[in-house]
């Protein structure tokens, strides 16, 4: 058995978008052609290509967020966050929106993915730490992500992640919108330069 592998977090931008596409290309366009745009709106549940498009565009316009998590030059997961406004739809929405008391926190944590052969080995959790560290660099706020239990849902759909992980990571529970489900949240400082 060795040690946890290391792990190296980068942006997903044009530099950084090959790799996230091969990754994608790789497994199937996620969930069938997802491509890693059901949260933003506008999903094509029958256009995979379209999808690869939309994604793009926004990778180029900067309106797309993501850790990426390399292991060497392989792309292996992700962490996709983004605001509110870039991030509209998540997992229970209506439940979301009954249960909310306050507005609109800075930031969503939205997918989660680690490709097939690289599920429970720590990449998810590095994307996600990654992503806290991305958004202490474009001036920090208050994070909200959407995890469930992990002994609930198999690995392959825990989209928004485990809620063990974002514990670890310093997430607290505010309240739960699914069976399975919470709404946890953490303050992120801003890196200063």
């Amino acid at each position: 058995m060795t040690g946890p592998r290391a792990y190296t977090v980068k942006g997903l931008d044009e530099t950084t978008w090959p790799a996230f596409a091969a990754l994608v290309e790789r497994n199937n366009g996620i969930f069938g052609g997802c491509w890693c745009m059901g949260f933003h709106g506008g999903l094509s549940r029958t256009d995979a290509a379209a999808n690869r498009a939309a994604k793009r565009e926004r990778v180029r316009a900067g309106r797309a967020h993501a850790a990426l998590v390399f292991a060497g030059e392989d792309c292996l997961g992700w962490c996709q966050f983004g605001t509110p406004g870039e991030l509209p739809q998540i997992k229970n929405l209506a439940q979301y929106e009954r249960s909310r008391t306050a507005g609109l926190r800075d930031w969503r944590i939205a997918c989660c993915y680690a490709g097939k052969g690289h599920r429970r080995q720590g990449v998810v959790t590095a994307g996600l730490a990654g992503a806290l560290e991305l958004i202490a660099g474009l001036g920090g706020g208050t994070v909200e992500g959407y995890p469930e239990a992990a002994d609930a849902v198999a690995a392959g759909f825990l989209y928004h992640g485990a809620l063990s992980t974002y514990e670890k990571l310093g997430f607290v529970r505010d309240r739960r919108i699914g069976k399975h489900r919470w709404v946890v949240t953490r303050v992120v400082e801003p890196r200063r330069s």
